[in-house]
């Protein structure tokens, strides 16, 4: 029977057409379960997916609107826009000095303690004009398009004073309604004590709490509030008290957690109900179990890691044996994980935490779009679920993880809509009587 809405795209002739249909989140030997439809087809109606399945049976139901773009995926790969739920893409200066340092045997611990780190941000784009940001930020949002990337979570914390965590965040929201990436706002008060804060913590604390907080929130600016969690950085008792206010204040919780070691944040994160805890690199037993019984999302962040030349990589495989939502992210930041490419991170997820491509596509798609509560819109290809689509340059879903460093991202399709890449010639065209 024919469809009522007229399809304004189709891709049809799709080699392993990835729909993630199926059990959300996915957990345990779900992860494996891609639910992939062979010579599969996609119709899309404005921003919505339309009809999936089948290329013939798909071309067969979904009548075209004039003008709709039909493509001819050849045989390639096509999944679900991914979803980055860990980034930190608001900044001016690099800090490539750092990495060489690091190189040379620094510690990230030794170099914050120097005055580097995320102070060494914070000092930057406080004195950074919000023009200059944007421009920047665009520009890193358009290469994490380009690699397939259709959604991320965007946190503040390189202000640390009132008026410049608001304006990275009012910079997410100009970007978020500019730029066709999808960026959902975390506020980030809480990742450093700044320079001027560092003979008083208890009284950075009650900035975050009683000015920060109530401001964000007045102004509707974030989704989320963040944490880091580690020692050096703010305890357990200090991330309580700060995030117990921001729950109250209507924020969802989000936090960094046992990325340097083991300080019962995992368990704090579950006891909080947060939707992720992030890194967890050194996450106890206790803590996993607790996660997998709170529903909290694992966040994990291998590009991290690698980016600090560690050896110790978060436990993927006893999350995924004990039931916790495992997600995947960039962790892009211009510190600790300057890359745009989920590509990388699932090849480092491959390779140094054991996960199987499938595993990790479950990660960066249905589950990563479980740790910033878009579920039920985004991260799979289902009948009126958002059209946010990648056609990869491969035929095996398997090459992902194995061809290594390279974007194999060809065109990225997002709200239904072409925004990133080409197929080349004779692949692309258009019914009668449309007009760019």
């Amino acid at each position: 029977m024919p469809l009522e809405k007229k399809a304004t795209l189709l891709v049809k002739n799709i080699g392993q057409l990835v729909t993630m249909a199926g059990d959300v989140p996915r957990l345990g030997d779900q992860m494996k379960q891609l639910a992939l439809v062979e010579n599969g087809g996609v119709a899309v109606a404005g921003e919505e997916l339309l009809a999936v399945g089948r290329s013939d049976e798909v071309e067969g139901r979904a009548p075209l609107a004039e003008g709709c773009r039909v493509i001819d995926a050849g045989g390639r790969v096509v999944t679900p826009g991914f979803i980055d739920p860990h980034t930190h893409p608001v900044f001016s200066m690099t800090r490539e000095k750092e990495f060489e340092m690091r190189i040379r045997g620094k510690t990230y611990m030794e170099i914050a303690a120097a005055g580097g780190g995320i102070r060494a941000s914070v000092r930057d784009l406080r004195t950074t004009p919000a023009d200059v940001l944007i421009k920047k930020t665009s520009h890193r949002l358009d290469r994490l398009l380009a690699h397939g990337i259709t959604t991320i979570e965007a946190k503040s914390g390189y202000g640390l004073s009132t008026e410049s965590e608001l304006k990275q965040l009012e910079i997410i929201r100009e970007l978020n309604n500019t730029h066709p990436i999808d960026l959902v706002p975390t506020f980030l008060g809480a990742h450093e004590v700044p320079d001027e804060y560092r003979e008083d913590r208890k009284a950075y604390a009650d900035l975050v709490i009683n000015e920060m907080l109530p401001k964000v929130t007045a102004q509707g600016l974030a989704e989320f509030s963040d944490i880091f969690c580690e020692k050096g950085v703010f305890d357990v008792d200090e991330s309580r008290r700060i995030q117990q206010a921001a729950r109250d204040s209507g924020l969802g919780l989000k936090f960094h957690v046992d990325e340097l070691g083991s300080t019962g944040g995992a368990e704090l994160a579950a006891s909080m109900g947060a939707v992720s805890a992030d890194h967890l690199v050194y996450a106890s037993d206790e803590g996993i179990r607790a996660m997998a019984a709170s529903g909290t999302a694992a966040v994990l962040l291998p590009a991290t890691t690698f980016s600090l030349a560690g050896t110790t990589y978060a436990p993927a495989r006893k999350m995924i044996e004990a039931g916790v939502i495992v997600a995947l992210s960039t962790d892009c930041n211009p510190g600790s994980s300057n890359t745009e490419s989920l590509s990388l991170v699932i090849s480092l997820a491959a390779l140094q935490m054991k996960m199987t491509a499938a595993e990790a596509i479950s990660a960066v798609t249905v589950n990563a779009a479980c740790a910033i509560n878009r579920q039920d819109r985004i991260g799979r290809l289902k009948v009126g679920c958002m059209a946010d689509l990648v056609i990869w340059d491969m035929q095996d879903y398997r090459e992902l993880p194995y061809h290594c460093g390279v974007n194999l991202a060809q065109l990225v399709i997002k709200r239904g809509k072409i925004v990133s890449g080409s197929l080349g010639n004779g692949n692309v065209r258009k019914t009668q009587g449309l007009k760019d």
